[in-house]
C-alpha cells in the first residue's frame, strides 16, 4: 500500500470573497481543468455552492479518452478558508483533496493538498512512477494559469 501526496501552492492578487466564490461552485471546475481530460460535471447539486455532504458526479477522461464516473462528496466546509472533497467513487483507492486559502499581503494564498493512492498494489505504484504523479501535476499546472488568467499574476514589488 503505497499513498501519495502532491502540495500545491499559488499566490493570486484578488480576495478572499472573489477566490472562495469561484473554488466553492461546482461547475466552475471545468473552467480550472485541461479540455483533452473531457471533465464534465454530470449531477445536478441543485446549490450553487459547497456544503458539507454535498455529492458531485464527473465524467472524466483522464486516458487515451476512455471515459470514467467520478464521484466526490465535499466532507468540509468552513468559508472562506477550506473545504475537502474525497472519492466515493472512481479511478484511486484513496483521494483526500483540501483545499485552502488564507490571505497573504497582496491578495490570497490557495493550497491544494491532495493525497492519494492508486488502485491495484504494486501496480498503482508503478502506474503512479510511470504516469499519475505526472499527470496529476499538469492538471495542477494548468490550474494555476487557469487561475491566473481569470484573477491575475501575482506579482511581488
Amino acid at each position: 500500500m503505497a499513498i501519495y501526496q502532491l502540495i500545491k501552492t499559488q499566490k493570486l492578487p484578488s480576495t478572499i470573497i472573489e477566490i472562495w466564490d469561484f473554488i466553492s461552485a461546482p461547475n466552475n471546475l471545468k473552467e480550472i481543468t485541461p479540455e483533452h481530460m473531457g471533465f464534465i460535471v454530470s449531477s445536478n447539486t441543485g446549490a450553487e455552492k459547497m456544503y458539507p455532504g454535498m455529492i458531485i458526479t464527473y465524467k472524466v477522461s483522464p486516458l487515451l479518452g476512455i471515459k470514467l464516473n467520478w464521484m466526490t462528496e465535499i466532507t468540509h466546509v468552513k468559508d472562506y478558508e477550506y473545504f475537502v472533497d474525497e472519492q466515493r467513487v472512481g479511478p484511486y483507492k484513496l483521494w483526500h483533496h483540501q483545499h485552502k486559502i488564507e490571505p497573504i499581503e497582496g491578495g490570497i494564498l490557495m493550497t491544494d493538498i491532495v493525497t492519494y493512492e492508486p488502485p491495484f498494489g504494486l501496480l498503482g505504484s508503478i502506474a503512479n512512477s510511470l504516469l499519475i504523479k505526472k499527470q496529476l501535476q499538469q492538471i495542477f499546472d494548468y490550474r494555476t494559469i487557469a487561475l491566473e488568467k481569470r484573477f491575475g499574476r501575482f506579482i511581488i514589488i
